[in-house]
């Protein structure tokens, strides 16, 4: 199954990426499965980072057998409000699966995605083994995640996004959007918390993600595209 992704940027997105007329063209373009997530109401408070322009408001996700990338591009930058779509192909590693239901209602979490980009004094074998063997145990004891799917870019479908590495979603508990203990599992005690946050931030900075980032909290909606 073929996995592509696209960050939207855009008005009042959190409505438009849920129109049904969007899900017939995506499913008419190849997409049997579709993940909406979308920098909504219930995130207002959470973090958010923008690399150089204007904030991600949705991260949209497809998978087919045989998706047609160019209409699925064009029924994306073809909806009312949107004003600018980068797009990848992508090879998704499910380091903590995540509950899923199928039917289009919200998951009941703060999901957090990230842009990560290559810092250029990397190269790109190096990045990726500190990112996949390195960093990814340290952002699992350090943070109270309970999903956690990486997606590394295997091509660029826009001709912009192409600084673009990988795309990662983390899944947290709601009350992570307000309390930073709830975010990083360190139950109250802010000793803990501080020597969390400390071990994540050095492992982050050693691959490069401490800069040229963007930061998109999101809730998650799933949708299953298949003609019945």
């Amino acid at each position: 199954m073929t996995k592509l992704m696209y960050a939207v940027r855009g008005r009042d997105l959190s409505s438009v990426l849920r129109a049904p007329r969007l899900h017939d063209r995506l499913r008419d373009a190849g997409a049997e499965r579709l993940q909406l997530n979308l920098d909504d109401e219930e995130v207002t408070d959470a973090m958010r980072i923008a690399s150089g322009g204007a904030h991600v408001g949705a991260v949209v996700s497809v998978w087919g057998e045989d998706p047609d990338a160019d209409l699925l591009t064009a029924a994306l930058c073809g909806v009312a409000g949107v004003d600018r779509v980068d797009g990848w192909r992508v090879e998704e590693r499910r380091r903590l699966d995540p509950p899923e239901t199928w039917d289009g209602s919200r998951a009941d979490a703060l999901a957090q995605v990230a842009l990560l980009r290559r810092p250029e004094e990397l190269p790109y074998e190096e990045w990726l083994r500190i990112w996949q063997v390195d960093h990814t145990g340290v952002a699992i004891r350090t943070q109270a995640t309970f999903g956690y799917v990486q997606n590394i870019v295997r091509g660029c479908l826009t001709p912009e996004g192409t600084d673009v590495a990988a795309v990662v979603e983390e899944l947290f508990v709601p009350e992570a959007v307000h309390d930073r203990h709830a975010f990083h599992g360190s139950e109250g005690d802010d000793a803990e918390l501080a020597r969390r946050v400390r071990a994540l931030m050095a492992s982050v900075r050693r691959m490069g993600a401490d800069r040229d980032i963007d930061v998109v909290p999101s809730g998650r909606r799933l949708y299953e595209l298949r003609d019945t």
